[in-house]
């Protein structure tokens, strides 16, 4: 117990700093009138007292965090920030539970995009905003943002930035010291932000409307203030806008980071995932595209292109905006959405499943084996790009894909056994492991996770912290060696 009390220190000062996540909503409250200012301000104010509370009951026991110390600590903060974050929800809509709740604000923090939630065309502006805030907090990750603020509260961050931050390559720097780098990505993430706003405001949303799709969008997040999501809007140009800011946000911010430093967009081409990455989207826009209008399913074919591209593109970022039913579309496509929703977003973005340089590092070791029963004493290293990739990631990838669907078989298997079908259960669990928001059938487009009983959202609620913290960071608290001293 001795030694999660440093844990607990640390959690308490993140809560406190979560705290001020609240200053936005209070100021929406205020400027709408909409009756939900007393509700903010009690949950900010319960938040700041609960962290500084735990943080001055635990000072003596600060130390500086060990490794092991991280994975514990992102667990615990997503878990008690999506917990926290329930609080004017809970206040502002009494009927509704804490499970439905807990499980819509770990949807916004996980940048999942699923929701229990209905009329949100009526819901009170303040608490759609706050719904966008955690999907576009969640993007980049609370960690991160907490990493280039700790120094200043003499907590290091190295720790942290290594069990939040995804894919395989995480250990690279942008910059010397780990804060400035946390700074560096909110930076580059702040600013895009700023300019889909402006975007989305240029094509005629409105601000509410354009500052909330455009946290969602680049947190790939996927909440609307629409039940019916992008497709109320009904409008190309919104379509258009989305689609390119999704695609940025699926791609690397230290890619996005280092082209703006050099002022040049040979960064992009450098990138062997960004360019993996745009093309697996426009091949398979254009070929999903054609297979409907074969099919009949749109009359036009121009017409099925800004239908497929719009839904697949929102499915294989993994942010889960919705235009069109794909649900009712042939079973090919959205099945083919589901498993792009699995591989196509990079490394280090806000998108989740299994990453762009899994997928090519799988392939390329696929590659390799087939090569050694042709050639066995051949010497040939397993290389994406121009980088030589050491056996040891090489291994360390294997390891999380096998979690990573064994993870997804389990679950979908725990989903069936409480009553709900295959391809229901099937597509919520890879939906909410890869943090893409709609599944298909029951919970599909046209309808959200309400339809579930409390036991089937807890579970789709830890699948979601699984896929957000990539499987190993929570799997490696079930491990004994993890627990031994």
């Amino acid at each position: 117990m001795a030694d999660l009390l440093p844990v607990l220190n640390v959690l308490g000062r993140l809560l406190a700093v979560f705290s001020l996540a609240y200053l936005m909503p209070i100021a929406s409250a205020i400027y709408y009138q909409d009756g939900t200012l007393a509700d903010f301000v009690i949950a900010m104010g319960l938040a700041a007292a609960g962290g500084l509370s735990l943080y001055r009951a635990t000072l003596s026991h600060y130390r500086e965090l060990k490794p092991r110390d991280g994975f514990l600590l992102v667990t615990a903060v997503w878990t008690l920030m999506a917990a926290i974050a329930t609080l004017p929800i809970l206040l502002v809509y009494d009927q509704m539970s804490f499970t439905d709740a807990f499980f819509e604000t770990m949807s916004g923090l996980t940048t999942t995009g699923a929701t229990v939630m209905t009329d949100l065309d009526h819901a009170p502006p303040t608490i759609n905003l706050w719904r966008h805030e955690l999907n576009w907090l969640g993007g980049m990750g609370i960690i991160v943002l907490a990493v280039a603020v700790l120094p200043l509260l003499g907590v290091g961050g190295m720790q942290l930035y290594k069990a939040e931050t995804p894919g395989p390559m995480k250990d690279a720097k942008l910059t010397a010291r780990i804060a400035d780098t946390a700074k560096a990505l909110w930076f580059v993430y702040f600013l895009i932000t700023v300019v889909c706003i402006l975007c989305l405001r240029w094509a005629g949303l409105g601000w509410l409307d354009a500052i909330c799709h455009a946290f969602a969008a680049m947190g790939l997040g996927g909440f609307s203030t629409r039940d019916a999501s992008v497709g109320a809007f009904d409008d190309p140009q919104v379509e258009a806008v989305l689609i390119i800011f999704m695609v940025i946000a699926a791609l690397n911010f230290a890619t996005h980071f280092v082209a703006f430093r050099e002022r040049n967009l040979r960064a992009y081409w450098s990138d062997v995932e960004a360019r993996g990455v745009v093309g697996l989207i426009v091949v398979s826009c254009l070929g999903v595209a054609g297979y409907l209008w074969w099919q009949g399913t749109y009359d036009e074919y121009a017409v099925a292109l800004r239908h497929v591209s719009f839904n697949l593109v929102s499915m294989a970022t993994d942010c889960g905006f919705a235009s069109q039913d794909f649900d009712q579309w042939p079973i090919f496509a959205p099945l083919w959405m589901l498993f792009l929703s699995c591989v196509t977003a990079s490394s280090g973005s806000t998108g989740g499943g299994i990453k762009m340089i899994r997928t090519l590092i799988l392939a390329k070791q696929a590659q390799r084996e087939l090569s050694r029963l042709i050639h066995p004493a051949v010497v040939n290293p397993v290389k994406v790009g121009h980088s030589t990739i050491p056996n040891e990631v090489v291994v360390a990838v294997l390891g999380f894909i096998f979690l990573y669907f064994m993870s997804v078989v389990m679950l979908s298997f725990v989903l069936m056994l409480s009553g709900l079908d295959f391809v229901t259960s099937f597509s919520a669990i890879i939906a909410c492991i890869n943090n893409a928001g709609p599944g298909l059938h029951l919970v599909g487009p046209a309808t959200n996770y309400s339809v579930l009983t409390d036991f089937q959202t807890w579970v789709c609620s830890f699948t979601m912290l699984l896929g957000r913290l990539e499987v190993l960071s929570v799997a490696v608290l079930f491990t004994p060696q993890f627990w031994r001293l």
